[in-house]
């Protein structure tokens, strides 16, 4: 989309003009042309080599010294920091974007920068959280030369964001968090528009983890279900009644809920098959019922088989916990936009039941995440993530840039 298509700042008596950190011309410019290179060329996670020495050239053109992760892909980057001083201690501001693409085909059509690379896109918008942090950290080295940043600020480019468990972790056991006091992200969104945000404190994404089910039994004829384990009647009362029973083990008001996606046994009509297979998801919104959740959902699986005399193998896969967004972090990134585009700029936003590996640095720092309005202002067309046809107005990274300059400036220095 067209960066031309930025949306007016609104009228709004609470923008502070004065607060530096605003985004010059040329660098939006460039910063335009850097998302849609990342969005050319797509990276799976883990694999996000060419995207990595992309913004290891660009931060070190602008005289700082980004460290590569261990893995070769992802990067940390201190502005106005000695890592090994007392600059580096708690209170240090995160900011973290999130690298990799999807496997999913582009089917943007005739768009001068559609996905190069077969079967993979930027469907989820992250070359935009890429490039915003990106931005960001150029913004505010010049600002630190100037004297005029208060508190130094980390950038974290993190990897594998889209592969379960996510590639959080593996950043955090690299020290990315050591000295950091608050962290902040966006997530594009296509029904908020360019210009705003959405932002919640509490929970704002769901916990998601992954489940997959093995029922057996001996088998036998369609004719005699009373000699033989009936394994597709067993499968589908583990289906129907696990979601039941679940729901009745938490406080409803946690939402835990388990959703299937794949059932699969038996290959003739009168033949009682020996196996069937299972998968699905967990999701919750409650950070104490998500914790609790693997001991709830094996319990009611293997209850509801034993019913039915099918021997039960499950693997419970932990995925993400929820995002819950800290209350002072939250208040952070809402000032931060009053400041720069009025607080009118600023809107509640939903919780989703989408998972975001964000929540494994909450479990360590506080910090939020905001939703970054990606929707050209008066489109009517209903876009969504994890689409092949998903783009992003491009103003959208100048909101990016500034929101984050503006709570890096605007953090407490203690």
């Amino acid at each position: 989309m067209s960066p031309e298509s930025e949306a007016d700042l609104p009228a709004d008596a609470t923008v502070d003009a004065a607060l530096p950190g605003t985004l010059p011309e040329a660098l939006y410019a460039e910063l335009v042309a850097f998302r849609r290179d990342l969005h050319m060329h797509p990276e799976l996670g883990n694999q996000e080599f060419r995207t990595t020495a992309a913004i290891k050239e660009r931060l070190g053109k602008a005289g700082l010294a980004p460290r590569v992760l261990p893995a070769g892909t992802g990067l940390v980057c201190d502005i106005g920091a000695d890592p090994g001083g007392p600059d580096g201690g708690p209170g240090l501001l995160a900011l973290r974007a999130d690298i990799d693409a999807l496997p999913i085909p582009d089917t943007k059509g005739e768009c001068p920068y559609r996905s190069t690379v077969p079967d993979r896109a930027h469907a989820c918008g992250h070359d935009v959280h890429t490039t915003v942090v990106l931005g960001a950290g150029l913004v505010l080295a010049d600002l630190h030369r100037q004297g005029l940043l208060p508190r130094p600020v980390r950038l974290i480019f993190q990897p594998a964001e889209e592969v379960l468990p996510g590639g959080a972790a593996e950043v955090i056991k690299s020290g990315a968090l050591e000295g950091v006091g608050r962290i902040v992200a966006v997530h594009c969104d296509p029904r908020v528009d360019a210009g705003r945000i959405g932002l919640r404190q509490g929970a704002i994404t769901s916990a998601c983890d992954r489940l997959e089910i093995q029922l057996d039994g001996p088998g036998g004829h369609t004719a005699r279900p009373h000699l033989t384990t009936d394994l597709v009647t067993a499968a589908a009362r583990v289906v129907t009644d696990v979601p039941a029973l679940v729901g009745r083990r938490v406080d409803t008001r946690a939402g835990l809920a388990v959703t299937w996606g794949r059932i699969e046994s038996g290959h003739a009509p009168n033949v009682i098959p020996q196996r069937a297979e299972l998968a699905g998801t967990v999701r919750c919104l409650d950070i104490h019922a998500w914790r609790q959740a693997p001991d709830i959902v094996v319990a009611a699986i293997d209850e509801v088989a034993n019913l039915h005399k099918a021997k039960s193998e499950i693997n419970y896969v932990r995925g993400v916990p929820p995002v819950v967004n800290e209350p002072g972090a939250t208040k952070l990134l809402r000032d931060a936009m009053a400041a720069r585009r009025g607080a009118s700029s600023v809107e509640d936003t939903a919780q989703s039941l989408g998972g975001e590996d964000f929540s494994w640095y909450l479990e360590q720092v506080p910090g939020a995440m905001a939703r970054l309005g990606v929707r050209t202002p008066g489109e009517r067309t209903v876009r969504d993530l994890h689409q092949g046809d998903f783009d992003a107005d491009e103003s959208a990274i100048r909101v990016g840039v500034e929101l984050f300059t503006a709570a890096a400036l605007l953090h407490p220095t203690r």
